[in-house]
């Protein structure tokens, strides 16, 4: 096996490699992503995807003898089809196979990484875009998500029968606790079921997190009393640690 073709020292090209396999048969739990592929000028399109499979998956420039301490051939990502771009003369969809084991269960950020890392700043590819990708039920199981979903938000609104109607606070940054308040209160009187805090509104010096949360709930008690019915307003808590805001 050590003595095989596609274990030879120095630079082989990665379609020979085997990140391109015309005759892969996808499997229902493989991740599948399409790629538009703008080679180089000179780079063969079926190269430039198996260049960009490899890239994203287990390669690296050189043939390295590590790979045969591995399931090598299982954890290569698979361009598997190439079609040219309509009406273009220098794009093609690029369609990659991987297999699921090369990605950490529940991760977005694991899987962004691999997909949509540094093989955008890939020297064999003069553009490259993400068009679509198909992620297996096997994967999206592994994501918990949210520990309740609007269900219970309407039982804890009391609210059934109509949509939702939220808002964000407004200006996002700049307003002290009072003032931010103040906007929670006059939203939610003015018919708003809850209002949110916007993404960068953390606990910033012209507004601390605490302050920010007592003129909050202080809105939203008085609102309720006004209004004879329940409202809410959602807090932004993402904090340096996880100490910080457990707590």
């Amino acid at each position: 096996r050590i003595k095989n073709e596609r274990y030879e020292s120095g630079v082989i090209p990665y379609a020979k490699m085997g990140y391109w396999d015309p005759d892969y048969a996808v499997k229902e739990t493989d991740v599948l992503a399409l790629f538009r592929v703008t080679p180089q000028p000179g780079v063969d399109p079926i190269e430039a995807s198996a260049a960009v499979a490899g890239e994203s998956s287990t390669a690296t420039w050189t043939v390295v003898w590590t790979d045969l301490l591995t399931a090598c051939d299982l954890y290569r990502a698979k361009a598997y089809k190439v079609d040219a771009v309509p009406n273009s003369s220098d794009q093609y969809f690029a369609y990659i196979a991987y297999d699921i084991d090369l990605f950490e269960e529940g991760s977005i950020a694991n899987l962004t990484a691999s997909i949509i890392g540094n093989v955008f700043g890939f020297k064999a590819v003069k553009a490259l875009r993400l068009e679509d990708m198909r992620l297996p039920v096997a994967y999206l199981k592994t994501f918990q998500g949210p520990a309740t979903g609007t269900i219970v938000e309407r039982e804890r609104m009391d609210k059934f029968g109509r949509p939702f109607l939220g808002a964000t606070v407004k200006p996002k940054l700049g307003l002290s606790g009072k003032n931010y308040g103040r906007v929670v209160y006059e939203g939610l009187k003015g018919g708003l079921d809850f209002l949110k805090d916007d993404e960068n509104i953390n606990s910033q010096p012209f507004m601390r997190w605490r302050e920010r949360f007592l003129y909050s709930m202080e809105g939203v008690n008085r609102s309720q009393a006004a209004a004879g019915e329940v409202k809410g307003h959602y807090l932004n808590v993402t904090a340096g640690t996880m100490e910080d805001m457990y707590k």
